[in-house]
């Protein structure tokens, strides 16, 4: 596997959804390509620093990658205080997120070191929001869901920003999907996994799954107390693996 050590970042502007202007970060190995795309979707705490580190780290393995700010519209500032604005708002709009995940991929196909192919990139309410646009979009070839949270979601839950559970729109999904969950993690919990596993069988789609025991949420959080070094490592190595395979190098 080819390393690039040299690579190009930068911040680019897209049209997201209802045509505000909203941030990427851009990664973009050295070289002519063509590259594979992925589009990396942040989680709850923000348009982060692990989130512009991930997407260079899928540069430096040879793809191009992007990742919008979904909670540019709640303000600039400090990631932290930021996404607590948006988590006490209750999060964004499903909507609203397809619609920028939708500018970004649109951006990826437009590059010229592209490939063609796109695949998505989701952690927490991130791996929640990978597998919603797969079941509403056709325009991506591979999503990789980490431990999404609230893709099991019950009544109470759904509103005007979430009006439907994304288990219950599984029938739709476009594109073969990794799944890497935590065995000691509540949201999702194993049970809640395992009715995610269902459906994806029930219908007949490509899938991979991959729990680990001793591991929670977030366990590739390197900056957090829930990081677990070894299924940290296995889990990014499945990523690269499970995106070689259907996007190409």
């Amino acid at each position: 596997m080819a390393f690039y050590r040299g690579m190009t970042c930068t911040n680019v502007t897209l049209k997201g959804d209802g045509g505000t202007p909203i941030t990427a970060y851009v990664a973009k190995p050295e070289g002519p390509g063509p590259f594979p795309g992925v589009v990396l979707i942040h989680h709850l705490p923000g348009w982060s620093e692990l989130y512009t580190e991930s997407t260079r780290r899928f540069a430096h393995h040879g793809f191009l990658a992007i990742c919008a700010n979904l909670y540019e519209r709640a303000g600039e500032g400090n990631p932290d205080d930021v996404a607590a604005k948006v988590r006490a708002e209750g999060g964004i709009p499903d909507a609203q997120m397809v619609g920028d995940t939708a500018a970004a991929v649109a951006w990826m196909r437009a590059q010229p070191e592209h490939n063609g192919k796109v695949g998505l990139y989701g952690s927490c309410s991130g791996g929640r929001h990978a597998f919603l646009y797969g079941c509403q979009r056709q325009d991506v070839d591979a999503i990789a869901e980490l431990w999404g949270g609230r893709v099991v979601m019950g009544a109470d839950e759904l509103n005007a920003k979430t009006p439907v559970a994304p288990i219950d729109m599984t029938k739709d999904l476009s594109a073969p999907l990794l799944g890497l969950f935590g065995n000691d993690d509540r949201a999702p919990s194993p049970e809640q996994v395992d009715q995610h596993e269902a459906e994806l069988k029930k219908f007949g789609k490509t899938y991979e799954f991959h729990r680990y025991d001793g591991a929670g949420h977030g366990f590739n959080y390197w900056h957090r107390p829930l990081y677990r070094p070894e299924q940290a490592m296995d889990g990014w190595q499945k990523t690269f693996a499970f995106f070689g395979k259907h996007l190409g190098r």
